[in-house]
């Protein structure tokens, strides 16, 4: 029987870069490294072999077809990094030979060790030492008898420690970068985490590129000027892209709103397809955000400009200003859906679940526990060792998130916390004598605590999940949703049994999720998604059939087409001709839906323009974070020409954030302690009031960085194949579905009936 593969953890010595591309397991006594966006296994070779996979580079590695851009060209400059600092080690071992067999050194020749010179800042290190086991060193007699400070090289070794003290000055050097990048980031007033910019390193790198001659940076009026220019070029040209794609796979308006510091609101349009994400424009709706007229004629201004023909959908938030406006424009527009927000509806899902009073009474015992840990400096050291770098407070997207989000984590370490508060080290630090202390360790070894967390965390997973499905940003997630509500309530049932103990959960999702229960986008791209269709039971299809021919009659104007694309339906139920194929079958499962249909739905071409269209859609709204982006200015300047200018920084700025987001750029793990992480973070790592005598019981200075080494909880789970293990033959909640729908229409003829 072959052996089990075992995770093992990437240590934080490990630096080259394409570490974080992949993961490492154990077979046995050897071990092989997974690529994290492909799936393939490497016996061997390295991470020399997986970084060439990755870049895409002639090599032993076959290349990888899913990796990221920005990851690629990050691997394809590491490589060419590589072979420069091989030439480099090559010409300095043939000047160490030279050097060693005579020259200006013949009196050094025959020594047995030769003396390297060390800059004054750089102390010498015992690992660059050939010889540790001696602490002398050698006069440079070149130096005139003077003796200086250096590294030891033994013969037969000097290229390799010579290399290592030039590559140690090197160190020094970036050290001196990273602090005049530091310095002009502070003295400015740059939020820090601007470094990760996709644009960051490209901006470090055309500079290096310049060499050593100096390298003059552009004006305050160059940046106005030139630059401001051929960036907001280069970005409608990405655009453009975008937009030459909605007649083919349609899109989706989004209008989120965002309060300026000032109190004012504004209206923030984008538009979403497959091809990416572009921010539109920006309205100042702070007068009108209590008019439903003045709302929907602006909306109604957007879905002219994008084009009728192209919207499928309006997305916002599930508030009762949003539904009288959509239901305005979807009477004035017969082919456009109006849809809530999915992540919104499922965050107010996890909201009323932590209102829960048991849960209530769990989550404030946790976050106890992590404020003890996290306003302590040494314990915080503590935690971070014996959880190998894994910080218990996982930052989410919203709060409830953040939440469930972090009781999983502890849920995960638990063992290496009980570890902690039952050994030496923690028994002599002073801080746990306090009562905060020994009420963080009654928690950590109460067996009661940690099985109601492991409850919650099995309650909550299948929201999580779906939380990150719908929010999900290259992949559309319109094929999904419906069937991450169904695996949500599933889990929840399966948890608890009892009837009358599942419907306390399931009547909140039913009630937070109404306006979307039997949403005919959301249930026909259950439908026409061929991983999920093909495994209902029975007659289940028939009774979510109808949602798509909801679909067919607004979407689909020409009532000939409409005929074609109901009996093309029959050739899919059925797995005929092409969907039939061994190929097709296999499909299901590793295809996106949308080019799955691309692919195998010739015969059925009115039902696949369809299809695609809106399985490519979002389900929710997909913002930035838009600190730092100045809508206000826009809205207060007098000036035309400067109206004109501040427009563009705006839509520039956007733009250049949505991209990044899009493509998902992989960020350094987040500080749960930093400030640009308060409005999330807050409950878990703040205390309730700062006491001046308590401020310096912790110093910063002396924290361990966080390391965001996840390995040791184990492979990452994919999303979309945990929704498509099992079968869909739940009556009961298919009905439950059925019949909250049939409440909704109901009382939307009853409202329709107190108006007439």
């Amino acid at each position: 029987m072959a052996s089990e593969l075992e995770p093992v953890p990437v240590n934080s010595q490990k630096h080259d870069p394409a570490w974080k591309h992949c993961h490492m397991y154990k077979i046995g006594d050897k071990v092989q490294l997974k690529c994290i966006y492909c799936g393939k296994m490497f016996k061997g070779g390295g991470i020399h072999r997986i970084k060439e996979h990755l870049a895409g580079q002639k090599g032993n590695a076959s290349s990888c077809l899913r990796v990221q851009p920005d990851v690629r060209l990050l691997m394809q400059e590491s490589l060419n990094g590589v072979v420069v600092k091989k030439r480099k080690k090559q010409k300095l071992a043939e000047e160490i030979t030279n050097f060693n067999s005579g020259g200006e050194g013949d009196s050094f020749a025959n020594a047995d060790v030769l003396m390297l010179p060390v800059p004054e800042s750089v102390e010498p290190s015992s690992s660059l030492l050939v010889n540790q086991e001696e602490e002398s060193v050698v006069s440079n007699k070149r130096g005139g008898g003077r003796r200086k400070k250096g590294f030891r090289v033994r013969k037969g070794s000097n290229a390799l420690a010579l290399v290592d003290s030039v590559y140690d000055d090197s160190k020094k050097v970036n050290h001196q970068v990273s602090l005049a990048i530091g310095r002009f980031l502070l003295d400015a007033g740059v939020p820090l985490d601007a470094v990760n910019s996709v644009h960051f390193q490209p901006m470090i790198d055309a500079i290096a590129s310049q060499g050593s001659s100096g390298v003059v940076g552009p004006s305050y009026h160059d940046l106005r000027s030139w630059i401001l220019k051929s960036t907001v070029q280069e970005v409608r040209t990405d655009v453009d892209q975008c937009m030459g794609s909605w007649g083919k796979s349609g899109c989706s308006v989004l209008a989120d709103e965002c309060t300026s510091e000032n109190g004012k609101t504004f209206l923030n349009f984008s538009v979403y397809c497959p091809e990416g994400l572009m921010f539109l424009k920006s309205f100042d709706a702070t007068n009108i955000m209590n008019s439903t007229e003045a709302l929907f004629t602006l909306f109604k201004e957007v879905v002219e400009e994008v084009g009728v023909r192209n919207v499928l959908q309006i997305v916002t938030k599930n508030e009762g200003r949003y539904v009288e406006v959509g239901k305005q424009i979807a009477d004035s527009f017969p082919t456009i859906f109006w849809t809530p927000c999915a992540t919104h509806c499922v965050d107010l899902i996890l909201e009323d679940f932590r209102e829960l009073e048991w849960i209530s009474t769990i989550l404030e015992q946790a976050r106890s526990i992590s404020r003890f840990i996290y306003n302590h400096s040494f314990v915080l050291n503590m935690m971070r060792r014996y959880t190998f770098g894994v910080d218990i407070v996982v930052v989410g997207p919203t709060r409830a998130s953040t939440d469930f989000c972090t009781l999983k984590r502890m849920v995960s370490v638990k063992h290496n916390l009980q570890s902690m508060v039952t050994s030496e080290e923690w028994m002599e630090c002073s801080y746990v004598k306090k009562e905060e202390g020994y009420t963080t360790l009654d928690y950590i070894s109460n067996p009661s605590f940690w099985s109601m967390c492991t409850v919650i965390t099995h309650l909550t997973d299948p929201l999580l999940r779906l939380l990150r499905i719908v929010g999900e940003k290259k992949r559309p997630a319109m094929g999904y949703v419906y069937a991450g509500v169904y695996r949500a309530k599933e889990a929840i049932k399966k948890e608890l049994v009892q009837k009358k103990d599942y419907m306390v959960y399931w009547n909140i999702i039913d009630r937070r999720w109404e306006q979307l229960n039997r949403h005919p986008l959301h249930t026909a791209g259950f439908y026409l998604n061929p991983k999920f269709f093909y495994s209902t039971e029975g007659d289940i299809h028939l009774q979510i059939r109808s949602s798509v021919y909801d679909c067919v009659e607004r979407l689909v104007p020409d009532t000939t087409i409409q005929d074609k694309i109901v009996k093309e339906t029959t050739l899919y139920r059925e797995a005929a001709g092409d969907f039939g194929r061994k190929i097709a079958i296999r499909g299901r499962d590793t295809l996106f839906p949308a080019e799955w249909w691309s692919t195998y739905g010739g015969a059925c071409p009115n039902l696949v323009r369809l299809a695609i269209r809106i399985l490519s859609q979002t389900c929710s709204l997909v913002g930035c974070k838009t600190n730092k982006i100045h809508f206000q200015q826009i809205h207060e300047t007098k000036n035309y020409v400067e109206h004109q200018r501040l427009s563009d920084i705006v839509f520039v700025q956007y733009n250049m954030r949505l991209k990044q987001m899009f493509y998902n750029k992989e960020q350094e793990t987040p500080d749960p302690i930093s400030y640009d992480n308060i409005n999330f973070a807050e409950a878990w790592v703040t205390e309730k009031e700062i006491h001046a005598d308590e401020i310096g019981r912790s110093d910063w200075m002396t924290v361990d960085p966080p390391l965001g080494n996840v390995m040791i909880l184990g492979p990452e789970v994919d999303d979309i194949e945990t929704l498509g293990e099992g079968r869909f033959d739940d009556h009961e909640i298919f009905d439950r579905l059925k019949d909250i729908g049939d409440e909704i229409v109901e009382n939307d003829v009853q409202e329709v009936g107190k108006l007439c």
